[in-house]
């Protein structure tokens, strides 16, 4: 598969969830074993180029490309959820929301100090979420951010700006909406 067959297996939804947004709809990269495989492979070389040695997946969508991964290299796989998802101790991080905010939270057992940690979404906006789940990992957990991935950029809505420290890797960036 090449970048352009990848950006035809993305269903595109106009005007969700409200008017004038596009919605770049993963679920149909789930249904293409193809355009999952891409994604895997592609992500794969990350983990190798970034020296990664842990994968922390952001809830929910994440976890889908995640898992797989954190599998095939043998290698830890930490869930970032929404306060109060996980039994166990937690750390937690506030952060801002258009409208409001909101927390994110790992377990504190789940990652060990000094870990080379690559943070994986499906798409990164604004970069709000992973940039508080960085704070976790450098701050709380003692570790090291090796970089941000994701399926899909939106690089217009900013998130370069929230997410300098760390090299992001994205399969494909749209440049508007």
């Amino acid at each position: 598969m090449n970048l352009k067959e990848f950006d035809e297996s993305i269903r595109r939804v106009k005007d969700f969830p409200k008017p004038g947004i596009n919605f770049y709809d993963i679920t149909s990269i789930l249904t293409n074993s193809e355009a999952f495989g891409y994604c895997l492979e592609q992500m794969n070389l990350w983990i190798d180029e970034l020296e990664v040695d842990t994968l922390l997946a952001v809830e929910a969508r994440g976890f889908l490309f995640a898992a797989p991964l954190a599998q095939m290299r043998k290698i830890p796989l930490v869930l970032a959820r929404k306060k109060g998802k996980l039994p166990g101790k937690t750390w937690c991080e506030e952060y801002s929301l258009e409208y409001g905010t909101d927390v994110v939270c790992i377990q504190q057992e789940d990652i060990a100090p000094g870990s080379r940690v690559l943070l994986i979404d499906d798409l990164i906006a604004t970069g709000g979420t992973l940039k508080a789940t960085a704070a976790l990992v450098k701050n709380q957990a003692r570790s090291s951010l090796a970089g941000y991935a994701a399926v899909i950029g939106l690089p217009f809505l900013g998130y370069e700006k929230h997410l300098d420290d760390a090299p992001i890797r994205t399969l494909i960036n749209y440049q508007g909406e």
